[in-house]
């Protein structure tokens, strides 16, 4: 696969509030190790290789243990992940999948029985994020370094 356009110098402005963005992402109330795993099921779900790349290493770097992150994909299928982890996972992919899961009932009353009001915002900002990201390097190509 060849590289496509560098959104970082075509866009500065842009890519500057995507930074902002994401630099604010890191200061709300979900805790990091969390927010990992979110960014590593989103980017699955996506296809996204240079963010599964860096947010590997990432949660790696954060203590993340590799049984958890070679069955992330599976999660639903592991005794792995807490009730919280579940429920950030289920929302993570319901955001994420919206045209075809429209955000269910389900998905939400999870949400809510494990996170606070902010948290479910914060939490559905880093997915919004997060598939922000995505986006641009699956559509530009971005290659891991």
């Amino acid at each position: 696969m060849q590289a496509r356009t560098d959104f970082y110098t075509a866009s500065p402005d842009a890519m500057k509030a995507m930074l902002a963005l994401e630099a604010a992402v890191g200061k709300l109330s979900i805790e990091l190790p969390l927010l990992e795993l979110v960014r590593l099921r989103v980017s699955q779900i996506n296809g996204c290789a240079f963010c599964l790349d860096m947010h590997t290493a990432d949660a790696r770097k954060g203590g993340e243990t590799e049984r958890r992150l070679y069955t992330l994909s599976a999660w639903r299928e592991t005794p792995f992940f807490t009730p919280r982890e579940r429920a950030a996972l289920a929302w993570a992919e319901s955001l994420t999948l919206l045209s075809q899961t429209h955000a269910p009932d389900a998905d939400f009353n999870a949400l809510a029985a494990e996170f606070s009001a902010k948290e479910q915002v914060d939490l559905s900002v880093a997915i919004a994020t997060i598939n922000s990201w995505n986006r641009l390097a699956v559509g530009f190509r971005k290659m891991p370094q």
